[in-house]
């Protein structure tokens, strides 16, 4: 039996997108932008932060929400990015050495977060964030006292005046868009990053083939029913760690191709906002804390940055200052992430409740039987 289009259901679910989307149509004509400029700076926007997205897909899989703590992966990327400026390794080189400090400091991070979320189930959304905040605390340490004075750095022009610790601003010329333009490629005037696509690509294709392997499938049972999986047999604990730790890596990695493009590094605060701009762009694109899937990190990366172009701009239009637009990019991405995860936590206490109801209506039947 076909059922019925059921479009209060269909906004309720999509409510999110639908908020987006019409912001974004209504502020489009207001900026003045081109559809070319808008096209150019949405397609180099895509390129240069999905892969940091893509990084929240298996610790929703697994059933631990958005991982806020992605922020250590992306402190690794900046260490990684640090030492190679230092011993001055030019272009894609450059960007291979970095990562390979990256992905093992990443790594061990990523362990100790998934050790400390396992001691924490079902508030995993608000520590992950707050341990992004502690580890902070250590990043500062090692990159403003300890580079120069304990870990060895050659170069003066990346420390301040003191001799030791790394400057507020690192300029990043030496790898700056060595990947964006090691394939170039215009179509119809666009200039795209095809490299930035194909790295993003090969990381589709991990996540699909990923999810068929038996590890992957392990995921998917944690994410859905833990008391279950552990009396099916799946290690649950290493089961969430090992997706902390590859959630931790793609982010350092996703930091790498970000920095890389952007052509410079703010040392202390580059990585701060790296965990509330993914989820951030994974929300909008219609995923949840506890579903999400390819398709909702393109379309969540494209709407959130299409806004991005368009509202700062819209905004110095309509009130004759770009801070304002500014303002209200903010404002919309904070709400929306607030929106999301209300939504999120109404749905589990409504599902909640439409199965105790059903169990009741089940244990009165069955005395009725009786």
């Amino acid at each position: 039996m076909k059922k019925n289009f059921d479009f209060r259901r269909f906004l309720a679910d999509n409510i999110v997108v639908v908020i987006f989307v019409f912001i974004t149509l209504v502020a489009i004509p207001i900026s003045g932008l081109s559809l070319f400029s808008i096209t150019q700076e949405v397609v180099t926007r895509i390129g240069r932060n999905c892969f940091l997205v893509f990084s929240l897909l298996l610790p929703i899989m697994a059933g631990m929400g958005i991982n806020f703590g992605m922020t250590l992966g992306a402190m690794a990327g900046q260490i990684g990015l640090i030492f190679a400026v230092d011993w001055n390794i030019i272009g894609v080189p450059g960007l291979i050495f970095a990562s390979l400090i990256a992905v093992p400091i990443a790594a061990g991070l990523g362990w100790v977060a998934g050790q400390i979320l396992n001691r924490a189930k079902g508030r995993e959304m608000v520590t992950g964030y707050i341990l992004g905040f502690f580890m902070d605390g250590f990043y500062q340490l090692i990159v403003l006292y300890m580079m120069g004075s304990i870990i060895p750095v050659h170069s003066l022009a990346i420390t301040l005046s003191r001799g030791y610790g790394i400057r507020n601003t690192l300029n990043l010329d030496s790898v700056r868009q060595s990947l964006d333009v090691l394939i170039p490629i215009r179509i119809g005037g666009i200039v795209v990053p095809l490299t930035n696509y194909l790295v993003i690509a090969l990381l589709c294709v991990f996540i699909v083939w990923f999810r068929k392997t038996k590890l992957g499938q392990d995921m998917r049972a944690v994410g859905q029913d833990q008391q279950v999986a552990h009396a099916a047999g799946i290690p649950v604990d290493r089961t969430r760690i090992i997706a902390i730790i590859i959630s931790t890596i793609l982010a350092s990695i996703g930091q790498l191709i970000f920095l890389q493009n952007m052509g410079n590094m703010a040392t202390y605060n580059a990585h701060k906002q790296t965990g509330f701009f993914a989820a951030a762009a994974i929300l909008v694109g219609g995923a949840s804390a506890s579903k999400a899937t390819i398709p909702n990190v393109f379309f969540g990366t494209l709407l959130l940055h299409l806004m991005y172009t368009v509202v700062p701009r819209a905004g110095a239009n309509l009130f004759g200052s770009a801070q304002i637009g500014e303002f209200f990019r903010d404002a919309f991405s904070y709400a929306i992430i607030a929106l999301a995860l209300v939504l999120h936590a109404w749905r589990k206490k409504a599902n909640a409740d439409h199965a105790r109801e059903g169990l009741r209506g089940g244990t009165a039947a069955a005395g009725k039987g009786a």
